[in-house]
């Protein structure tokens, strides 16, 4: 008899298919990654190995903890105040490691699971379309830096769902960026010094305060939304099939928090995971923990090997590039079926939850988006709406 379809074993062609998916998937968020990183590195002179090591001890226990490709990103908002104001690798540790205490605080005691319930779906696809939207914008500040090679690499990554293998446009397109990069004569975006020391330090006493004051506290209400309760709701929506708990924002809290608390010392930035790094490495073909373990791996490598060859390597990636890959990861977190089958009140409570955020911060528009929910159970007219 002929095996059914449950039981039919994958042909090469799939499992390649699969392969490339996990791979392109692995590298897919380095529009958020690189130039936060590069930054740190290549205008503070921070400790490239200390960076690249503390992602990848966070990526491979990510892979290994969910068993889905939970992405890690640099906390955007104390890495790029950090690079903006020019603040010392001490204030960058004590940021992370104020995060790590204050995301282990909310998830033991309660806190997260009580403020993920109140927060309805349409919150959080409203604060999900703010940041697509955020991205978008700065991805597209990045490409206008090269017209040309920006909008081409774009056109790329948004046609590769119609090709034979979509999954391997990604890793096609930085390759081919660099070898652009190689060949034009243009100076590379950033300047790497080989020879760097791994930084091991403690933060002083004078950078907690300053780090709690001007870092964390600016960052706090963008991870818990972004990268505690966003992503949980997004990750239980890609992945229905996992036991919720798994995917719980407690859990997103507490791997956050210990990875922030307990590899700052070495010279990690401070960590999170993010909703937007899931949508585009989901959209790239990430299905599994290979894809954050492939990263995490790669991250290892390059810490354990850091020097002239990949300091070359990694500023040949164009900043337009890096942009495209950014505007392709606001796309997919922006979007949602809820905008063409949600009723009106739903969308409603979207759009200004998202226009919120965006002329405010993310903690007005929770706050705007909690205020009309409320309303919304306790007027019984509104819930027919």
């Amino acid at each position: 008899m002929a095996k059914s379809a449950s039981t039919r074993q994958p042909s090469p062609f799939q499992s390649f298919n699969k392969l490339s998916g996990e791979l392109g998937g692995a590298f897919a968020d380095l529009g958020t990654f690189l130039p936060l990183i590069l930054g740190l590195i290549a205008l503070n002179e921070f400790s490239a190995q200390g960076i690249f090591f503390g992602f990848g001890c966070f990526a491979l226990f990510s892979a290994f903890f969910y068993k889905r490709p939970v992405p890690t990103q640099p906390m955007k908002v104390i890495s790029a105040l950090v690079i903006a104001e020019g603040f010392s690798p001490g204030m960058l540790q004590a940021s992370a490691m104020i995060m790590g205490i204050a995301l282990l605080v909310l998830a033991y005691s309660g806190v997260i699971e009580w403020l993920a319930k109140q927060i309805s779906p349409a919150i959080s696809i409203g604060i999900q379309l703010a940041i697509g939207l955020q991205l978008i914008w700065i991805g597209g500040a990045m490409i206008s830096e090269m017209w040309l090679i920006g909008v081409s690499a774009l056109c790329l990554l948004l046609a590769s769902r119609f090709t034979p293998l979509p999954f391997l446009m990604m890793p096609m397109v930085i390759l081919l960026g660099i070898i652009w990069q190689m060949n034009s004569q243009m100076l590379p975006n950033f300047q790497f010094a080989a020879e760097q020391s791994w930084q091991l330090s403690w933060p002083e006493q004078s950078d907690w305060s300053r780090a709690a004051l001007l870092l964390a506290l600016p960052q706090l209400a963008l991870t818990l939304t972004n990268a505690v309760i966003a992503i949980s709701a997004l990750s239980k929506a890609k992945f229905p099939e996992d036991n919720p708990k798994k995917l719980s924002a407690k859990r997103f809290a507490l791997s956050s928090g210990w990875a922030n608390l307990l590899l700052a010392p070495f010279g990690a930035v401070a960590m999170c995971h993010g909703a937007g790094g899931l949508a585009v490495q989901h959209h790239f073909g990430a299905r599994t923990y290979l894809a954050p373990a492939i990263f995490g791996v790669t991250c290892l490598a390059i810490a354990a090997f850091w020097g002239e060859a990949i300091a070359t390597a990694l500023s040949l990636i164009p900043m337009a590039v890096l942009g495209a890959l950014l505007a392709v990861a606001g796309v997919q977190l922006a979007w949602s079926r809820r905008f063409i089958d949600g009723k009106p009140y739903c969308i409603a409570v979207i759009f200004t939850t998202a226009m919120a955020c965006l002329l405010f911060n993310t903690a007005v528009g929770l706050m705007v988006g909690l205020v009309m929910e409320r309303f919304r159970r306790h007027w019984y007219l509104v819930k027919f709406l």
